[in-house]
Order: structure tokens, then sequence, then C-alpha cells
């Protein structure tokens, strides 16, 4: 058991960014936390509670809502992007699905506005006509299992020269539905549109989350100890083989 480590967790504004289950990777983090032993301190900022301090951070996560919803929020962080900028370029972990991933870039485009973003991410994103809906397979070299999720977005994310996205898409739309890839890493940032909720399907990207913010908190930490994934392999390899015909399990032979 790691029972001499403990993280901390911030939920940014889960009473407005929550669709499709975003919250579910909260608790998909604290529970593989807890099975090592290791304490999880999660804490939540609301429209209600602005008030709480970004900086004793481990990871930060911002899911995903309504364009409305997104505004309100995009709003209310930007009174927290030198905070959020500072965690970031420390090596602080950032985990943004879809509205949050967007709020990232430098702007996003609705249908009938353009909303500042926090600039944190060289990307931007403009509003398509039609929205990109699918279960999604991704490739990404970090990992020997594939990212699997689900996107529903009408927005097209387009990365800067040089951003690295986080994977190559073997089913689904991806950031415009015509670049082939999905998503960012950008230092220790994860942002993506895949909903789901991600993490409960990808372990090895939970526990890469983890692993990064617990190497940054705690120098002599060498590693997470492995947990039997078998039940979260095999979700994983049935949508990985239903819509991509790859599986952890077929890679494995």
């Amino acid at each position: 058991m790691q029972n001499n480590y403990e993280i901390n967790i911030i939920h940014l504004y889960p009473d407005l960014l929550n669709l499709y289950g975003d919250r579910g990777n909260i608790a998909c983090m604290e529970k593989r936390l807890e099975w090592r032993g290791i304490k999880a301190n999660v804490r939540t900022c609301t429209n209600k509670d602005h008030s709480i301090d970004l900086s004793g951070a481990d990871i930060i996560f911002v899911g995903g809502g309504s364009d409305r919803e997104q505004e309100i929020v995009c709003n209310l962080l930007l009174k927290k992007k030198d905070e959020l900028i500072k965690h970031v370029e420390s090596d602080g972990v950032l985990v943004a699905v879809c509205g949050g991933y967007q709020l990232l870039g430098k702007y996003y485009k609705t249908a009938n506005t353009k909303i500042e973003g926090l600039g944190i991410l060289d990307i931007y994103t403009d509003s398509g006509d039609t929205r990109l809906i699918s279960n999604v397979v991704l490739e990404c070299g970090r990992f020997k299992m594939p990212i699997v999720g689900f996107e529903n977005h009408a927005g097209r994310t387009y990365l800067g020269e040089g951003v690295t996205p986080l994977g190559r898409v073997l089913f689904g739309n991806g950031n415009t539905g015509d670049s082939g890839y999905e998503g960012v890493l950008y230092k220790n940032v994860i942002a993506t549109y895949l909903h789901g909720p991600l993490l409960p399907k990808n372990p090895q990207l939970c526990d890469y989350i983890l692993e990064r913010a617990l190497k940054r908190k705690y120098p002599d930490f060498e590693g997470l100890e492995p947990l039997d994934d078998g039940i979260e392999i095999l979700a994983n390899d049935y949508i990985a083989d239903k819509y991509a015909g790859v599986t952890q399990i077929k890679r494995r032979a």
C-alpha cells in the first residue's frame, strides 16, 4: 500500500459542466488512488463559491457543458487565469473535457458569438455547421491500450504549429472531423473532446494522470502499484474492437 502519499484534486464548476457523466472521472481517480492506499482530497469550485485557492492543487479537472454554461464558466475562469497558467507552467496536472478543452484556447466561437478563452493552449475553436457525434477510438504512443470515449461537439478545434495531439483517430471525428487527430497533450495538460466518462474505460490514461501528479509532488515517488484491470481492459477492448477492429488482447498476442 502506498499510504505515505496524498493528492489534492480540484473540480471546477461541476454544477455547470457535467455532461455525459464527466463527474465520473473524479470518482475514477479517487477510487484508483484509494485502492492503492493513497488519500484523495477532492474540493469543488462552484458557481456559488469562487473563493477556492488553486495554489494547492495537484490535479485540476474541468468538464463539458452547453454553450450557455461554457460562457458563464469562461467568465468565471478568466478571473482565475493567472492561477491556472501558473499551475500549468509549473507542471501541475490539468484535465479538460469538451467545453473545458475549448476554454483553454485563444477563443471559441459558438453559432452566435465569439468567446475569449484562457490562452493556456495554442489552439482555437470555430463553430461548425453540423455536430460531430460518434464513439471514438484513438491511438496514443504513450499507451499500449487505445483511448476510447464518446464525442458530441459542434466546435472544430485547430491546433497551433507544434502542438501535440492526444492521439490519432482510428474511429470517430476528433478535433475537426478531418485532421485525423484528437485532443491535446501539453506539459501535464490532457485536453480532449471525449466524454463517457473518459477515465473508467481508460485505466492507463487515468494512471498516467495520477502518476504525473504524484511525481511532481513527491520527488521520491517511483510509480503506482499495479491493479487488476481485467474488467476495465474488457470494456476498452469491446469498444476498440467494435468500432476500430483493434484490442489490447490482439496486440498482446
